[in-house]
């Protein structure tokens, strides 16, 4: 039995009269990987905050190496040796990579200035033995802001921050949820490594694949209690499952009934000029096609290009026979174009706005009278086109800060659903939800495509795009290398086309 470093008993919190954690206790040993599990919402990330010293628990105790520990701020976390990986990335987007990596210990001469030649050294030195990034050399990321990188690559420099702490504890929320396969399994073996010389790591995930690949015990947390902890290899996939949402969970991806018709979307040898070259497909009424390839291969480009985010440089798009030029978001979503972004916390939602506002937001003319905005209309038509997605809130008048992963989504699907979309493009629709929410999200797909919707469905997950799709496109360095029947296809083909 390796030793406890850490002894959680009886934590219990509240956010006024909600109870989030109720009598959670949990152990970690070092040089062990413990997943916790649980729906959105039963409280993982509240747990790990307190840990964090985020907020302070109402009740319970915290030992940490058998010393009582009640941290105030999460600089006492770091001090003790506990880093975190938030889900949400907690960089500084105008810093650079080195700045980030180094914030709070920047390496300095003369007592106050920085010692930039320092600061460029000791990031090589740290990137080279990760070895995260490979596409350029490590000098790179001493001048490369943050903005300017890949979700998938700010996620890595979270973690190199995290690592650069010397920490003993380290938490990761979701650390794979913007990695490509390839970055994921890198980021696999750098865990094996961390385990290896004895840190402790706490894993936070949806992925149930990454549980059995890493973990040594598995805690489950429901609607704030823990009801399960166990070693791994006591408790498969289906029972960890059956703990989260205390039901089985069968069939996760719903029987296809939509009959296909028109074709909705025409895209023509699209071209941004640098990123995607010649992409050509169709969409129809009542189908859903998913969009593969590993990051960085030029998906979400295409569905920036087609919304009018990024201009074009060649090629066209129409929108059932009709051709659709000077395309921005607010023309597209006039005509009928709905997408639904990758990061919903970035660029999809305004978290500290309530729920309607947050459905309404791009609809306001069917809420609107003399340019007023009559919010008795906004609060009942965001319950109605809500209650469609059964969104779970307090009120439409609730912030969609206060909601889990899987409600937000659902606040964009109500949106799209009020602006009456034709076609519909959703980048990473399942991104950070639960498995509980992944099924209704895919049902409420399924029935927008039996309306006769258009569905674009870019997914980093393989399964969940052989078991929603009708057609597979699959992107590869900015081109559309294959289009494939979902019948019939697996994994491997898949792969074929996206990385040899």
């Amino acid at each position: 039995m390796r030793n406890v470093i850490l002894t959680m008993r009886g934590v219990s919190k509240s956010f006024g009269p909600v109870p989030v954690l109720r009598n959670v206790s949990f152990e970690l040993h070092s040089g062990c990987v413990h997943a916790i599990c649980g729906e959105n919402g039963a409280g993982k990330s509240t747990l790990m905050k307190i840990l964090a010293g985020l907020f302070p628990a109402d009740s319970g105790e915290i030992m940490l190496d058998g010393i009582p520990y009640s941290p105030a701020r999460p600089s006492e976390a770091i001090a003790n040796g506990i880093a975190m990986i938030y889900q949400e990335l907690d960089l500084a987007p105008d810093l650079t990579v080195a700045e980030n990596i180094f914030l709070g210990q920047e390496p300095m001469k003369g007592g106050f200035l920085l010692d930039q030649e320092k600061l460029c050294s000791q990031t090589i030195a740290l990137l080279d033995k990760y070895g995260f990034f490979s596409k350029r050399p490590s000098e790179y990321y001493c001048d490369c802001q943050i903005k300017d990188l890949s979700i998938g690559d700010a996620q890595l420099v979270e973690l190199l921050k995290a690592l650069n702490r010397n920490a003993r504890i380290l938490v990761m929320d979701e650390p794979t949820s913007s990695l490509s396969n390839q970055e994921a399994e890198q980021l696999f073996a750098i865990v094996d490594q961390l385990r290896a010389q004895g840190m402790a790591i706490i894993y936070i995930t949806h992925r149930m694949e990454e549980v059995t690949r890493l973990a040594d015990y598995v805690s489950v947390l429901r609607d704030g209690e823990m009801v399960c902890t166990c070693p791994a290899g006591d408790i498969d996939v289906p029972g960890i499952i059956r703990q989260m949402v205390g039901r089985e969970i069968k069939d996760c991806y719903p029987p296809r009934h939509a009959q296909i018709g028109k074709v909705m979307l025409s895209v023509k040898d699209l071209s941004d000029g640098s990123k995607i070259t010649g992409i050509n497909f169709e969409l129809r009424a009542g189908e859903i096609v998913g969009m593969a390839g590993l990051v960085g291969a030029g998906r979400t480009e295409v569905a920036d290009a087609i919304f009018g985010i990024t201009p074009t440089v060649e090629g066209s798009v129409a929108l059932e026979g009709r051709l659709l030029e000077h395309r921005t978001p607010a023309t597209s979503i006039r005509q009928g174009i709905a997408y639904l972004t990758e990061d919903r916390k970035r660029s999809g939602l305004c978290l500290g706005l309530p729920c309607a506002w947050n459905i309404s937001l791009p609809n306001l003319r069917q809420v609107s009278s003399g340019g007023v905005i009559a919010l008795k209309r906004e609060q009942e038509t965001a319950s109605k086109f809500g209650g469609e997605v059964s969104t779970r809130w307090a009120s439409p008048l609730e912030n969609a800060e206060n909601l889990s992963g899987g409600n937000q989504q659902k606040l964009l699907l109500a949106r799209w659903l009020m602006a009456e979309s034709k076609v519909l493009i959703l980048d990473e629709p399942t991104r950070g939800v639960d498995v509980g929410a992944k099924k209704e999200i895919y049902s409420i797909l399924n029935s927008l495509a039996e309306q006769g919707k258009a569905i674009l469905m870019i997914s980093s997950e393989l399964p969940e795009i052989l078991g929603m799709c009708d057609r597979i496109l699959v992107m590869k360095d900015g081109r559309l290398a294959a289009e494939l029947p979902a019948e019939g296809t697996t994994q491997e083909d898949i792969m074929k086309y996206a990385a040899v």
